[in-house]
């Protein structure tokens, strides 16, 4: 089980490095806000480039660092502040061709391929050693939850594929407005294999309970990678998400990956 309670006067047993994704404005920082620092801000600006927070707390008697990268999201009106709006561009432009060439390229405003080699570049770095993501939409606006499908391909195309990952629905608060209902997003959890948890951070709905599902299912996927590594030698040199030590969570049961899950932690 987790402990919320932060222990800062021992050593960290592990550092976990989640990522945050989904389209601008779903609330990305606002999760982060408030599982971090318990804060909301109804004045929230929108995140410009990359910036990352902790948290320290405690599973199965280890203190666990939560190091969570938050970035700019789908930005179509800004695209030179959103490091993420490149993906769009990159999709939308690589098969739109003018006279043979990419319509920009012919018209000598910017080399697509350059930016694109560059987007990428960028993207490798922010996913490069994150073992959990947290992809998030709005449920009142359903283009968010239909750019979903491209975020997670996206995540999957760089990041290590024993990553585990959490479908959002955040603004849960806002239920008269709902435009996805949650049976898609269940449905696509289920197919894709996801966690999946709607949230409200403005009220505080759930945060705390996703952040802290991927982040036990972070450790028993660690701990059972370290018991077979202890068991066959011949798996040490293979690629893993973490080393740790031989560990076992007592009294745990693994979460079933694939269906909607809501925990209470103590």
């Amino acid at each position: 089980m987790a402990n919320l309670h932060s222990n800062f006067n021992q050593n960290i047993d592990y550092v976990f490095k989640i990522v945050l994704i989904g389209d601008s404005a779903v609330g990305k920082s606002q999760l982060l806000a408030r599982f971090a620092r318990n804060e909301f801000s109804l004045d929230s600006k929108a995140t410009i480039g990359v910036e990352f927070q902790t948290r320290t707390l405690m599973i199965d008697h280890k203190n666990i660092k939560a190091q969570i990268w938050d970035t700019a999201g789908q930005e179509r009106s800004s695209l030179v502040t959103s490091m993420f709006g490149l993906l769009e561009f990159c999709y939308e432009n690589r098969s739109t061709t003018y006279e043979g060439q990419p319509k920009l390229w012919a018209l000598g405003i910017i080399n697509i391929d350059k930016v694109c080699s560059i987007y990428r570049a960028v993207t490798s770095a922010y996913y490069r050693g994150a073992v959990g993501a947290m992809l998030v939409y709005d449920i009142t606006k359903r283009q968010t939850f239909d750019h979903v499908a491209r975020w997670l391909e996206e995540l999957r195309g760089h990041a290590d594929k024993n990553i585990v990952i959490m479908l959002v629905g955040n603004k849960s608060d806002l239920g008269t407005l709902r435009a996805v209902p949650t049976e898609d997003a269940k449905e696509f959890a289920q197919r894709e294999s996801l966690f999946f948890m709607e949230t409200s951070a403005l009220e505080s709905i759930n945060v705390e309970p996703a952040f802290l599902t991927v982040l036990t299912e972070i450790y028993r996927v660690v701990s059972k990678k370290a018991l077979l590594a202890n068991d066959d030698q011949e798996s040490a040199g293979s690629s893993s998400l973490l080393k740790g030590t031989k560990l076992v969570v007592p009294g745990q049961e693994p979460i079933p990956v694939g269906g909607y899950s809501c925990c209470k932690y103590s």
